[in-house]
């Protein structure tokens, strides 16, 4: 009868695991927004699949965990991060938040106050974080931008955080990479991102 139950159990702990993963896998789950989300694209040609299934081609055992919503704030993602945490248990987080707000005029200290709280709910839950050091066009002036990047360097050094480069930085200077709106990257650049991103994600994963 014990054997019987401890299958069971076993059983039951295989199904909270997602398809393929294992006890060693390295599983990052991104917050983020349309930059991640893939906005103006069509299904999985967006950075975030194209990474995962050059992992799945290399043999890596890791596993992108994709939460980013388009339009998505720093307060909006506060609401679902914790019923995240629970369903994923990542052992890693990158957040990538931050562009609506700054666009919208958000107050600075606001911002640091949500991204600071999304680090430490992730950290709380165990999590490795990044925080990705994101740029907004200069529409509200040198010292709101000024303060907005400064924000993100301020909150990994109170938290430990990891701060990653944003990898918006080298596509958005080069039109043909971006969507007419020339706010997000287009088909084109998914590629370059992922790169960018794969070779951001190792020097993470060897701290």
């Amino acid at each position: 009868m014990i054997r019987i139950f401890l299958k069971l159990m076993l059983f039951l702990a295989c199904l909270n695991q997602p398809f393929g993963a294992t006890a060693s896998e390295t599983k990052i789950m991104i917050i983020g927004d349309s930059l991640s989300a893939g906005y103006g694209l069509k299904q999985d040609q967006d950075w975030v699949n194209l990474l995962q299934n050059k992992y799945a081609e290399t043999k890596k055992s890791i596993s992108l965990i994709n939460m980013s919503v388009s339009g998505q704030t720093t307060d909006n993602a506060l609401l679902t991060i914790d019923a995240q945490l629970k369903a994923h248990q990542p052992s890693h987080v990158l957040i990538e938040l931050g562009g609506n707000d700054g666009i919208r005029g958000f107050p600075i200290k606001l911002i640091r106050k949500h991204l600071t709280e999304l680090v430490a709910k992730s950290k709380n839950n165990g999590a490795q974080v990044a925080l990705m050091e994101i740029q907004i066009p200069p529409n509200l002036g040198p010292r709101y931008t000024k303060m907005f990047t400064g924000n993100y360097q301020t909150v990994a050094k109170d938290t430990g955080a990891y701060l990653m480069d944003y990898f918006m930085v080298p596509i958005a200077v080069d039109k043909s990479l971006m969507q007419d709106d020339n706010l997000h990257p287009n088909e084109k650049a998914q590629p370059l991102i992922r790169d960018f991103m794969e070779k951001q994600f190792d020097l993470w994963l060897s701290k």
